[in-house]
């Protein structure tokens, strides 16, 4: 596997890791992680488990049941952003993440929050840019079944969709 190291004005690897580094955007103190080798969609990028389970959702938790979300382990995996136009999508039935859509050294890896949070802690205005952004992140809940229909979701949130909307 052909790797590069990612280096941008503004931006300071914090991290580097198999498949991609964690970067430090110095003028936003935001950090990202950003492949570092090519990556076609349905490649299995990492595995991932978990690392705490809890009964309640905070930012940097995956929701996988009602009461259930969990820590991402390896923990550099909670960098990955929000997007509305994802490339990466967190499997929580096997446990893998896996890539959307083709990404080049040098592009952040991106997922859907609804796709694995039923209701969010921290909801937000997203500042995605692409031309499907829905503007407020507040969880799959929110959502209505063509939206959600345009994305790759978790086993847990379909069933909590399918579940709204035969009610």
């Amino acid at each position: 596997m052909n790797t590069t190291t990612i280096t941008a004005p503004n931006f300071e690897v914090v991290s580097r890791h198999a498949f991609g580094d964690v970067l430090l955007n110095t003028s936003t103190n935001q950090k990202s992680l950003n492949a570092t080798t090519a990556i076609q969609p349905g490649e299995i990028i990492s595995k991932f488990h978990a690392g705490i389970t809890q009964s309640y959702a905070t930012y940097l938790t995956v929701q996988t049941g009602i009461d259930t979300h969990i820590t991402l382990q390896p923990e550099f995996l909670q960098y990955i952003n929000h997007s509305c136009d994802p490339n990466v999508f967190f499997d929580t039935a096997s446990m893998e993440l896996i890539c959307l859509k083709p990404l080049q050294p040098g592009d952040e890896l991106t997922f859907f929050y609804p796709s694995t949070e039923w209701e969010m802690s921290q909801p937000f205005v997203c500042n995605c840019q692409s031309s499907n952004c829905l503007q407020l992140i507040n969880g799959a809940s929110h959502l209505d079944k063509s939206t959600l229909q345009k994305y790759r979701l978790t086993d847990f949130i379909k069933q909590q969709a399918q579940q709204k909307l035969s009610v």
